[in-house]
């Protein structure tokens, strides 16, 4: 059992993304996401943050819109890391971050938007993924 995500019963190993360093070094020198995403169409963590930008100023479609897309993004990036489909993706490795953050992104504007069983689906696949991911996400 994993320690570090305090329940992993079916002995998986934790899928670990591969860094983005040409993302974190573009995202770091300042760079906006949208011109990040138009470079780097793969980056899950790229798609995130155009989701969040959207969130925070009341797009919810495109919020919507653009983590579902991080998200999809991301599920390509696991299989390609070996996932298959269950298992741990935990928070504390940095690069799962951009496909975890995908997750609570679309969660969050699916239920804006009252796709509830979306939200369900979503938030069971966030806690399976890593049961501390939401909760460091929105800062709780």
């Amino acid at each position: 059992m994993s320690d570090e995500l305090g329940r992993n019963l079916l002995g998986i190993p934790a899928t670990l993304l591969s860094a983005e360093v040409q993302v974190d070094a573009r995202l770091e020198a300042g760079d906006e996401p949208v011109d990040v995403v138009a470079q780097y169409p793969a980056s899950s963590l790229a798609w995130s943050l155009l989701a969040d930008e959207a969130y925070d100023d009341g797009r919810t479609v495109e919020s919507y819109a653009y983590a579902r897309v991080g998200y999809h993004r991301g599920l390509d990036a696991l299989r390609h890391a070996g996932w298959r489909g269950q298992g741990p993706v935990p928070y504390s490795h940095e690069p799962n971050r951009g496909f975890l953050r995908s997750l609570f992104a679309l969660q969050r504007a699916a239920a804006a938007i009252g796709e509830q069983s979306e939200v369900d689906r979503i938030g069971k696949f966030l806690d399976e993924s890593d049961p501390t991911a939401a909760g460091q996400i929105s800062g709780r």
